[in-house]
């Protein structure tokens, strides 16, 4: 029986001079701790699988050999993160357990064809590496609505992200009242669809408008695939919460306290996150006792809530709609080199994901 192996991922590049987006490293071996009275020492063993045709990097060695004395198996490491220590340039690279290998076909409408080179000057495309924008773009479909149509209504069920192409939109309140414009380049559908909430506002045709659309399974794919699209979300995101006042992210500079009743727990975690927040985060008076969550320059790094640790307790609390919490800044000096618990928006949507389907088994 041969020692586990895990697979580690570049999904962050900064000017590396070795490889690449994407490229994968496989990591075998164990770490084996050994104690002879007062002595503490460990054997360990690892090797580091490159990619084809690719030079190997004793660096980037030592930096996987780490992770794997710090869980002493490779089947024991986290989905997590962690930055190669760098030399010219520098990569952050994922783990994720029971990965799904990606397959689609890169086809699209001739009209997508077509448009495929104004697609890349986008803000959301930008996010995606050139070679992959083909692939990206042939998960979307392309809608023409004429004036006055309405593309989306207030209160209708979530489940498809949109990019205007050409034209505009208005947005609507309840009274039917014009309380913004979006036009080319601009997004809408995204919190109805991350978040599985109804539909919060009437988007209505205010001139002849094509539309790019995604329904939420091919958009988890490609959010999954693609984690500089998770970046682009949580900043999105963040400027939404901000803008509707769900909270105001300088009560976080000296601490803060309040109640899940008035901000809910996805709220209140995508604030500490894009604010990249260093401190812990303490909720009391829940179902299941205490739940402690800390974050270094706002990525989760560790998390705990009644018998759940890691993912799971994160997916817990965003179950919680009463609460009292309180975040308080500064983290010990260990805690620095902890690995990231995963991308913020990865877990928020495999959270929501989580709690969509237990309300289906409910009410079946």
């Amino acid at each position: 029986m041969g020692f586990p192996k895990v697979v580690f991922k570049i999904v962050e590049n900064q000017k590396c001079p070795l490889y690449e987006y994407g490229d994968s490293f496989e990591l075998t071996g164990i770490a084996i701790p050994l104690t002879k009275g007062s002595e503490n020492s460990f054997i360990t063993t690892s090797i580091v699988k490159y990619p084809s045709q690719k030079k190997a990097c004793k660096i980037l060695s030592g930096d996987l050999g780490r992770i794997l004395i710090q869980y002493e198996r490779g089947d024991k490491i986290p989905f997590c993160m962690i930055n190669c220590s760098s030399c010219t340039g520098s990569i952050r690279l994922e783990h994720r357990k029971n990965e799904k290998l990606f397959n689609h076909t890169d086809t699209y409408s001739n009209e997508l064809a077509s448009i495929i080179h104004v697609l890349s000057d986008f803000a959301f495309f930008k996010n995606i590496d050139s070679k992959h924008l083909d692939t990206v773009v042939s998960f979307f479909k392309l809608n023409k609505y004429e004036t006055g149509e309405i593309v989306i209504k207030k209160g209708d069920p979530g489940g498809r992200f949109y990019i205007i192409v050409s034209g505009s939109v208005n947005v609507l309140n309840d009274a039917g009242l014009i309380i913004s414009t979006l036009d080319t380049g601009d997004v809408f559908g995204e919190m109805s669809l991350i978040c599985n909430e109804d539909v919060n506002a009437t988007i209505q045709v205010k001139k002849p408008t094509e539309i790019l659309y995604i329904d939420q399974s091919n958009f988890n794919k490609i959010l999954d695939y693609y984690p500089a699209i998770q970046l682009y979300f949580s900043r999105l995101i963040a400027g939404r919460l901000n803008e509707s006042n769900k909270i105001r992210a300088e009560d976080l500079a000296s601490g803060m306290i309040g109640n899940l009743s008035e901000i809910p727990p996805e709220a209140l975690f995508q604030t500490l996150n894009m604010n990249g927040k260093t401190g812990i985060l303490t909720v009391t008076e829940l179902p299941k006792g205490t739940a402690r969550f800390s974050f270094r320059q706002g990525s989760l790094i560790k998390a705990k809530y009644g018998e759940y640790a890691g993912d799971l307790a994160f997916y817990q609390i965003l179950k919680e709609s009463s609460g009292r919490f309180r975040f308080t800044p500064g983290i010990s000096s260990e805690d620095f080199s902890t690995p990231e618990i995963g991308f913020f928006m990865k877990l928020l949507m495999e959270g929501m994901r989580r709690m969509d389907e237990g309300k289906v088994k409910q009410a079946n």
